[in-house]
């Protein structure tokens, strides 16, 4: 099989928008420095057959989390599952940053990092390889002359379905109503993934051990409720 057929094409805009904020604060600079190196993902190199190998430590899982925001979702759930191996994608510099301090701080062993677009890693990914991928409050993209640039899209939920592991797991929430209901659609059209709701309680219930993110507190300070989605691959 070619490279044009075992990576579909990227898209030709990008799914971010801004990649530098506030100037950051010296330590977090430090950790940019020294860090992000030692933990970034090397895409020049192919990837290893088995990605535990990624990591100082044993692990048994493989979650990619794209798009970390602050980082404290991805914190969290590397201090609740400490054999699982997780590999945070973000472009934006100072939620790296972010994210690089409390690795420090707490010696987490068990995060690897990428800081450009989640596609690039998608497609360095060996085949079957994660078991889960988290997508939680992606950019919406509200105007729909900007929908195309919503991370979910049938070229995007491909590379999904190709690294996922048999039975992987796809999670995605949001609190805006058309990124949902673009996203139910997409992945049924698709037609790799099965919707995991039986009723409206398994949607509506975050997912076991959600620590909630800045995000989701702002959604429900402005009156706008969220919903936790769960896709098996098939």
């Amino acid at each position: 099989m070619s490279d044009d057929q075992q990576h579909p094409s990227r898209a030709t805009e990008a799914f971010y928008g801004r990649r530098k904020g506030k100037a950051l604060r010296e330590r977090q600079a430090e950790g940019l420095a020294t860090l992000l190196p030692a933990l970034k993902l090397d895409l020049a190199s192919p990837a290893p057959d088995i990605l535990a190998e990624l990591y100082p430590i044993p692990v048994e899982r493989i979650r990619l989390e794209i798009g970390f925001g602050g980082g404290e979702h991805l914190v969290h759930r590397a201090n609740e599952n400490g054999t699982t191996g997780f590999i945070g994608v973000e472009p934006f510099v100072n939620s790296m940053a972010k994210l690089l301090s409390q690795v420090e701080i707490q010696g987490l062993k068990n995060i690897r990092v990428y800081d450009d677009d989640a596609t690039q890693v998608l497609d360095w990914l060996p085949s079957g390889s994660i078991d889960q991928i988290d997508l939680l409050y992606a950019d919406p993209w509200p105007k729909r002359k900007h929908w195309k640039r919503r991370f979910v899209s049938q070229v995007n939920l491909e590379r999904f379905h190709r690294v996922l592991k048999p039975g992987g797991v796809f999670c995605f929430a949001s609190d805006i109503d058309t990124y949902v209901n673009h996203t139910l659609i997409h992945c049924r059209d698709h037609g790799g993934f099965a919707w995991q709701a039986e009723q409206s309680s398994d949607w509506l219930t975050p997912y076991a051990g959600w620590p909630g993110t800045r995000y989701e507190n702002k959604a429900r300070r402005e009156g706008r409720s969220s919903a936790y989605l769960a896709f098996r691959k098939v």
